[in-house]
């Protein structure tokens, strides 16, 4: 019987587990077990931007007022009715906050299928692919913990990098970003630590300061209250703001007057997100990866695309996990009530910046 955790669309602290009953599959589908997911500041983002950016769509409660946080994760095939896709095989992909899940594989190949879900037909394609992982070359059995907490982040991260370059950043060299511990800023602040003439500065709590500095890919790590330490208020910079936090968002956009760009990436602190109107400088421009994604993938192809996000991966797993001075562990939680318990943990913003929570229903 599938276990979900449904959260209140319109209060992200209400949150409850529902049981539901075994449905036959149709001809053409298949029912994997999710067996591990990981909880990040990201999935936030996904709840308090799910309307906005249609991200409760893709798994549907069927309750009025009620969502599924989607996750990334990896899920073995427990049951197929489609010739293609054997039980057994193991899939890594965007799952719902759940223990099982049916998918209707169409677009078939050796590396994955899409899901042919009606209702998901016009989303991003990037969300609707289930990779196979005997044939992804980003797959290692052992580094499943680490993938599903840091993928999806790292190339949302690789595409942020990505995107500023295209645009020579704005005629900018310093980049502000904002809850600089976060997973995605850290692997952003990685990406662009490897860009020669970048003064990229991290804006934290006090609690994270001495954390986010000793990573050493910030070039300066400053608490919430010492902007006036960012120097010059008219040096060119760009602000790319993971929190959402409207206080921050709009001292920064007075204090700096030579802002030529500010990204809204994300809502970590969700009590502090807010109206981004009659700011001053540019106008908050909400960046879209899988836009990103689609632009680089039409430019160079999709091979291109793909080789050099595996090495621009395998660097930063290899930085993030290195044994002497490790950025993240990750911290194993299994159960239903666990799951809900971790929700609200991440959620009220007591996660941990080192370590990483991999559920398991």
């Amino acid at each position: 019987m599938p276990t979900q955790l449904l959260v209140r669309k319109d209060h992200l602290h209400e949150s409850r587990i529902r049981t539901l009953p075994d449905i036959a599959l149709a001809a053409g589908q298949v029912r994997v077990r999710i067996g591990l997911f990981a909880l990040t500041a990201n999935n936030i983002t996904y709840a308090a931007f799910g309307d906005a950016m249609h991200y409760w769509d893709f798994f549907r409660s069927d309750e009025d007022g009620w969502g599924i946080v989607p996750v990334w994760g990896f899920a073995t095939v427990v049951q197929s009715a489609h010739p293609g896709v054997a039980v057994g095989e193991r899939l890594y992909g965007y799952y719902p906050m759940a223990d099982s899940h049916i998918l209707t594989p169409v677009r078939l190949s050796v590396t994955g299928f899409q899901e042919g879900a009606a209702h998901r037909t016009a989303l991003p394609r990037v969300y609707n692919q289930l990779l196979r992982c005997n044939a992804d070359p980003f797959y290692t059995p052992q580094t499943e913990p680490m993938q599903a907490l840091l993928r999806p982040l790292f190339t949302t991260a690789w595409l942020i990098d990505d995107f500023l370059a295209d645009n020579d950043f704005f005629g900018a060299r310093l980049l502000i970003l904002s809850s600089a511990s976060s997973k995605t800023a850290l692997a952003t602040a990685h990406a662009l630590s490897r860009r020669a003439g970048l003064d990229i500065v991290g804006l934290t709590s006090p609690a994270n300061q001495a954390f986010c500095t000793g990573l050493g890919c910030y070039t300066r790590v400053l608490t919430y209250d010492a902007l006036e330490q960012l120097g010059a208020p008219d040096t060119p910079c760009v602000y790319v703001d993971f929190s959402g936090n409207a206080t921050l968002r709009r001292a920064l956009h007075t204090r700096q007057t030579g802002l030529r760009h500010s990204s809204a990436i994300g809502g970590t602190h969700v009590a502090q997100l807010g109206s981004a109107r009659d700011l001053p400088g540019p106008a908050p421009t909400l960046f879209f990866a899988p836009a990103q994604m689609a632009k680089r993938r039409t430019e160079g192809g999709a091979n291109a695309l793909q080789q050099r996000l595996v090495d621009g991966w395998q660097a930063f797993l290899a930085t993030a996990t290195a044994p002497q001075n490790p950025w993240l562990t990750a911290e194993h939680h299994h159960g239903a009530a666990a799951v809900q318990a971790a929700y609200q943990r991440v959620l009220g913003g007591q996660g941990s910046a080192q370590q990483g929570l991999v559920l398991h229903f």
